[in-house]
Protein backbone atom coordinates (compact mmCIF):
# COMPACT_ATOMS: atom_id res chain seq x y z
CA UNK A 1 0.00 0.00 0.00
CA UNK A 2 2.77 2.17 0.38
CA UNK A 3 6.24 2.25 -1.36
CA UNK A 4 9.06 4.43 -0.70
CA UNK A 5 11.98 3.77 -2.99
CA UNK A 6 15.61 6.53 -2.47
CA UNK A 7 13.65 8.89 -1.17
CA UNK A 8 15.51 12.31 -0.50
CA UNK A 9 14.42 15.88 0.98
CA UNK A 10 16.70 18.53 1.43
CA UNK A 11 16.14 22.07 2.95
CA UNK A 12 19.03 23.88 1.72
CA UNK A 13 21.94 22.57 3.05
CA UNK A 14 19.77 20.48 5.48
CA UNK A 15 19.42 16.66 4.58
CA UNK A 16 16.21 16.06 6.19
CA UNK A 17 15.39 12.98 4.68
CA UNK A 18 18.56 10.95 3.18
CA UNK A 19 17.64 8.63 0.75
CA UNK A 20 15.38 6.08 2.33
CA UNK A 21 13.51 3.18 1.35
CA UNK A 22 10.83 1.03 2.93
CA UNK A 23 7.74 -0.99 1.89
CA UNK A 24 4.23 -0.98 4.24
CA UNK A 25 1.77 -4.12 3.36
CA UNK A 26 -1.93 -4.07 2.84
CA UNK A 27 -3.64 -4.68 6.36
CA UNK A 28 -0.84 -3.71 8.06
CA UNK A 29 0.43 -0.98 11.13
CA UNK A 30 4.06 0.35 10.57
CA UNK A 31 5.73 3.07 12.73
CA UNK A 32 7.84 5.46 12.32
CA UNK A 33 10.51 5.82 15.09
CA UNK A 34 13.52 8.39 15.49
CA UNK A 35 14.26 11.86 17.69
CA UNK A 36 12.98 15.18 16.97
CA UNK A 37 14.73 16.38 13.29
CA UNK A 38 15.27 12.65 12.02
CA UNK A 39 12.89 13.22 9.06
CA UNK A 40 9.35 11.35 10.69
CA UNK A 41 7.49 14.71 9.68
CA UNK A 42 9.17 15.51 6.31
CA UNK A 43 8.40 11.53 5.37
CA UNK A 44 4.80 11.49 6.41
CA UNK A 45 4.02 15.02 4.90
CA UNK A 46 5.89 13.86 1.25
CA UNK A 47 3.23 10.43 1.24
CA UNK A 48 0.10 12.65 2.47
CA UNK A 49 1.01 14.98 -0.60
CA UNK A 50 1.17 18.31 1.81
CA UNK A 51 5.23 18.43 0.43
CA UNK A 52 7.35 17.61 -2.26
CA UNK A 53 10.36 15.29 -2.50
CA UNK A 54 13.80 16.22 -3.95
CA UNK A 55 14.32 12.55 -5.69
CA UNK A 56 13.30 9.41 -4.96
CA UNK A 57 9.74 7.53 -5.54
CA UNK A 58 6.85 7.13 -3.51
CA UNK A 59 3.49 5.32 -4.07
CA UNK A 60 0.51 5.38 -1.78
CA UNK A 61 -2.52 3.07 -2.60
CA UNK A 62 -1.60 3.29 -5.93
CA UNK A 63 -0.62 7.22 -6.62
CA UNK A 64 1.61 9.22 -6.42
CA UNK A 65 1.43 11.66 -4.13
CA UNK A 66 3.78 14.14 -5.08
CA UNK A 67 2.05 14.52 -8.91
CA UNK A 68 -0.93 17.13 -8.16
CA UNK A 69 -3.00 15.71 -10.49
CA UNK A 70 -3.42 12.63 -8.19
CA UNK A 71 -4.03 14.62 -5.15
CA UNK A 72 -7.78 14.86 -5.31
CA UNK A 73 -7.85 10.67 -6.03
CA UNK A 74 -5.29 10.47 -3.14
CA UNK A 75 -7.45 12.63 -0.90
CA UNK A 76 -10.09 9.90 -1.29
CA UNK A 77 -8.06 7.04 -0.94
CA UNK A 78 -6.25 8.45 2.92
CA UNK A 79 -7.19 9.50 6.13
CA UNK A 80 -4.94 11.78 7.85
CA UNK A 81 -4.75 12.20 11.83
CA UNK A 82 -2.51 15.56 12.62
CA UNK A 83 -1.00 16.00 15.91
CA UNK A 84 -3.42 18.71 16.58
CA UNK A 85 -6.49 19.96 15.18
CA UNK A 86 -8.57 22.70 15.39
CA UNK A 87 -12.26 22.37 15.48
CA UNK A 88 -15.22 24.62 16.36
CA UNK A 89 -15.37 24.39 19.89
CA UNK A 90 -19.23 25.50 19.76
CA UNK A 91 -20.52 23.02 17.20
CA UNK A 92 -21.62 19.60 18.78
CA UNK A 93 -20.29 16.57 17.67
CA UNK A 94 -22.98 15.41 15.69
CA UNK A 95 -22.67 18.48 13.58
CA UNK A 96 -19.16 18.60 13.28
CA UNK A 97 -19.31 14.97 11.99
CA UNK A 98 -22.09 15.68 9.33
CA UNK A 99 -20.00 19.35 8.68
CA UNK A 100 -16.96 17.00 7.71
CA UNK A 101 -18.86 14.26 5.74
CA UNK A 102 -19.76 17.11 3.34
CA UNK A 103 -15.78 16.60 2.13
CA UNK A 104 -16.75 12.83 0.96
CA UNK A 105 -18.68 11.31 -2.35
CA UNK A 106 -19.38 8.55 0.27
CA UNK A 107 -18.72 8.63 3.59
CA UNK A 108 -19.59 6.20 6.19
CA UNK A 109 -23.11 7.14 8.26
CA UNK A 110 -22.27 9.97 10.83
CA UNK A 111 -23.70 7.01 13.73
CA UNK A 112 -21.55 4.33 12.26
CA UNK A 113 -18.43 7.08 13.00
CA UNK A 114 -19.50 7.87 16.15
CA UNK A 115 -20.28 3.90 16.98
CA UNK A 116 -17.05 3.75 15.84
CA UNK A 117 -14.92 5.70 18.35
CA UNK A 118 -17.73 5.55 21.52
CA UNK A 119 -18.89 8.76 21.07
CA UNK A 120 -22.55 8.26 20.24
CA UNK A 121 -23.29 8.87 23.89
CA UNK A 122 -21.44 12.66 23.52
CA UNK A 123 -23.13 13.26 20.37
CA UNK A 124 -25.29 16.88 21.40
CA UNK A 125 -22.63 17.77 23.11
CA UNK A 126 -20.30 21.00 22.16
CA UNK A 127 -16.64 20.22 20.99
CA UNK A 128 -15.61 22.46 23.46
CA UNK A 129 -16.41 20.89 26.05
CA UNK A 130 -15.29 17.41 25.59
CA UNK A 131 -12.50 15.78 27.37
CA UNK A 132 -8.88 15.29 26.17
CA UNK A 133 -9.74 11.75 25.01
CA UNK A 134 -12.96 12.36 23.56
CA UNK A 135 -11.62 14.89 21.81
CA UNK A 136 -8.76 12.86 20.58
CA UNK A 137 -11.37 9.98 19.44
CA UNK A 138 -13.45 12.68 17.79
CA UNK A 139 -10.40 13.73 15.50
CA UNK A 140 -9.90 9.60 14.75
CA UNK A 141 -14.02 9.40 13.70
CA UNK A 142 -13.60 12.40 11.31
CA UNK A 143 -10.45 11.19 9.58
CA UNK A 144 -12.08 8.10 8.80
CA UNK A 145 -14.74 9.70 7.38
CA UNK A 146 -14.22 8.96 3.57
CA UNK A 147 -13.62 4.73 4.24
CA UNK A 148 -9.86 5.46 3.95
CA UNK A 149 -7.75 2.97 2.18
CA UNK A 150 -4.52 4.20 4.23
CA UNK A 151 -4.84 5.90 7.47
CA UNK A 152 -1.44 8.27 8.65
CA UNK A 153 -1.41 8.53 12.28
CA UNK A 154 0.73 11.69 13.74
CA UNK A 155 1.12 11.40 17.51
CA UNK A 156 -2.21 9.83 18.13
CA UNK A 157 -1.95 9.58 21.90
CA UNK A 158 0.32 13.07 23.16
CA UNK A 159 -1.05 14.35 25.99
CA UNK A 160 -3.68 11.44 27.38
CA UNK A 161 -4.01 9.69 30.63
CA UNK A 162 -3.28 6.26 30.76
CA UNK A 163 -6.75 5.11 30.04
CA UNK A 164 -7.80 7.25 27.35
CA UNK A 165 -4.28 5.94 25.80
CA UNK A 166 -5.37 2.52 26.15
CA UNK A 167 -8.73 3.59 24.65
CA UNK A 168 -6.98 4.86 21.15
CA UNK A 169 -4.97 1.94 21.18
CA UNK A 170 -8.13 -0.66 21.02
CA UNK A 171 -9.47 2.22 18.49
CA UNK A 172 -6.50 1.57 16.00
CA UNK A 173 -6.28 -2.19 16.65
CA UNK A 174 -10.29 -2.33 16.17
CA UNK A 175 -9.36 -0.15 12.57
CA UNK A 176 -6.53 -2.57 11.72
CA UNK A 177 -8.62 -5.50 12.03
CA UNK A 178 -11.06 -3.99 9.73
CA UNK A 179 -9.02 -3.79 6.99
CA UNK A 180 -7.00 -0.50 7.20
CA UNK A 181 -3.64 0.07 6.88
CA UNK A 182 -1.66 2.52 9.19
CA UNK A 183 1.29 4.20 9.24
CA UNK A 184 2.20 5.80 12.54
CA UNK A 185 4.62 7.60 13.80
CA UNK A 186 4.86 7.92 18.09
CA UNK A 187 7.41 9.20 20.85
CA UNK A 188 5.57 6.48 23.08
CA UNK A 189 7.76 3.51 22.63
CA UNK A 190 5.60 0.74 24.74
CA UNK A 191 2.94 2.21 22.06
CA UNK A 192 4.42 0.95 19.20
CA UNK A 193 5.37 -1.98 20.88
CA UNK A 194 1.54 -2.78 21.35
CA UNK A 195 0.24 -2.02 18.06
CA UNK A 196 3.02 -1.97 15.45
CA UNK A 197 3.63 -5.13 12.97
CA UNK A 198 7.36 -3.62 11.60
CA UNK A 199 8.55 -0.13 12.20
CA UNK A 200 12.08 1.78 10.98
CA UNK A 201 13.96 4.12 13.44
CA UNK A 202 14.86 7.24 11.72
CA UNK A 203 18.34 9.59 12.90
CA UNK A 204 19.10 12.33 10.77
CA UNK A 205 17.24 11.44 7.51
CA UNK A 206 18.74 7.98 7.57
CA UNK A 207 16.94 4.24 8.18
CA UNK A 208 19.08 2.90 10.94
CA UNK A 209 17.20 -0.03 12.13
CA UNK A 210 14.38 -2.14 10.75
CA UNK A 211 11.73 -4.77 11.51
CA UNK A 212 9.56 -6.13 13.75
CA UNK A 213 9.44 -5.00 17.37
CA UNK A 214 10.25 -8.68 18.97
CA UNK A 215 12.83 -8.96 16.87
CA UNK A 216 14.88 -5.59 17.36
CA UNK A 217 14.18 -5.81 20.94
CA UNK A 218 16.03 -9.24 21.42
CA UNK A 219 18.82 -8.19 18.98
CA UNK A 220 20.07 -6.73 22.56
CA UNK A 221 22.52 -9.54 22.31
CA UNK A 222 20.30 -11.30 24.74
CA UNK A 223 21.15 -8.97 27.53
CA UNK A 224 19.07 -8.93 30.84
CA UNK A 225 18.89 -5.64 32.86
CA UNK A 226 18.87 -5.36 36.34
CA UNK A 227 17.51 -2.60 37.94
CA UNK A 228 17.88 -1.27 41.34
CA UNK A 229 15.86 1.38 42.87
CA UNK A 230 17.00 4.79 44.55
CA UNK A 231 16.27 3.25 47.88
CA UNK A 232 19.32 0.28 47.16
CA UNK A 233 21.25 2.15 44.76
CA UNK A 234 23.69 2.87 47.67
CA UNK A 235 25.05 -0.47 47.48
CA UNK A 236 26.47 0.54 44.31
CA UNK A 237 29.53 1.94 45.70
CA UNK A 238 30.07 -0.85 47.68
CA UNK A 239 30.21 -3.65 44.82
CA UNK A 240 33.69 -4.43 43.09
CA UNK A 241 34.97 -1.53 40.25
CA UNK A 242 34.65 -3.22 37.20
CA UNK A 243 30.47 -3.86 37.78
CA UNK A 244 29.92 -0.39 39.51
CA UNK A 245 31.63 1.35 36.55
CA UNK A 246 28.63 -0.09 34.47
CA UNK A 247 26.63 1.10 36.27
CA UNK A 248 23.73 3.23 34.43
CA UNK A 249 21.34 5.91 35.87
CA UNK A 250 17.74 5.75 34.09
CA UNK A 251 15.56 8.12 35.76
CA UNK A 252 15.01 6.78 39.65
CA UNK A 253 16.99 4.10 38.57
CA UNK A 254 20.15 2.64 38.50
CA UNK A 255 20.42 -0.41 35.69
CA UNK A 256 23.24 -2.89 34.62
CA UNK A 257 23.33 -5.21 31.79
CA UNK A 258 24.76 -8.59 31.37
CA UNK A 259 24.76 -11.57 29.45
CA UNK A 260 25.08 -13.63 32.56
CA UNK A 261 22.36 -12.09 34.80
CA UNK A 262 22.69 -14.84 37.71
CA UNK A 263 26.44 -14.04 38.03
CA UNK A 264 25.67 -10.11 38.48
CA UNK A 265 22.71 -10.78 41.06
CA UNK A 266 24.48 -13.68 42.87
CA UNK A 267 27.27 -10.93 43.22
CA UNK A 268 24.97 -7.79 44.46
CA UNK A 269 23.14 -9.70 47.15
CA UNK A 270 26.45 -10.95 48.02
CA UNK A 271 27.86 -7.45 48.68
CA UNK A 272 24.55 -6.12 50.07
CA UNK A 273 24.68 -9.33 52.43
CA UNK A 274 27.76 -8.53 53.76
CA UNK A 275 27.47 -4.94 54.76
CA UNK A 276 24.11 -5.37 56.16
CA UNK A 277 21.92 -4.28 53.72
CA UNK A 278 18.92 -5.41 52.38
CA UNK A 279 17.47 -5.37 48.66
CA UNK A 280 13.79 -4.30 48.56
CA UNK A 281 13.66 -3.05 44.98
CA UNK A 282 16.12 -5.44 42.84
CA UNK A 283 13.71 -5.73 39.34
CA UNK A 284 15.56 -8.30 36.57
CA UNK A 285 13.79 -7.57 33.27
CA UNK A 286 14.52 -8.57 29.73
CA UNK A 287 15.19 -5.38 27.37
CA UNK A 288 12.06 -3.71 25.81
CA UNK A 289 11.54 -2.07 22.58
CA UNK A 290 12.49 1.23 24.51
CA UNK A 291 15.72 -0.49 25.74
CA UNK A 292 16.91 -0.79 22.08
CA UNK A 293 15.85 2.53 20.79
CA UNK A 294 17.53 4.16 23.36
CA UNK A 295 20.58 1.87 22.98
CA UNK A 296 20.48 2.71 19.11
CA UNK A 297 20.27 6.60 19.71
CA UNK A 298 23.14 6.41 22.08
CA UNK A 299 25.44 4.47 19.59
CA UNK A 300 24.30 7.12 16.81
CA UNK A 301 25.32 10.10 19.08
CA UNK A 302 28.13 8.73 19.99
CA UNK A 303 28.83 8.01 15.99
CA UNK A 304 27.46 11.77 14.85
CA UNK A 305 30.22 13.86 13.47
CA UNK A 306 31.85 16.59 15.52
Amino acid sequence: MIAVDNLRKSYGDFRAVDDISFTVERGETFALLGPNGAGKTTTIEILEGFRNRDAGTAIVAGLDPGRRENIPDLRRKVGVLLQKTALEPELSVLETVEAFRRYYADPIPAHEALDLVSLSEQRDRRVGALSGGQLRRLDIALSVLGRPEVLFLDEPTTGLDPAARRRIWQLIRNLNANGATILLSSHYLDEVEALAHRLIVLSRGRIVASGGPAALRESLAGETIVRLNETDAQVVSLLPRDIAAAARRSGAWVEFRADDATQLIQTIASVASRNGRSLRTMVVVRPSLEDFYLDLLEREEAHKPR
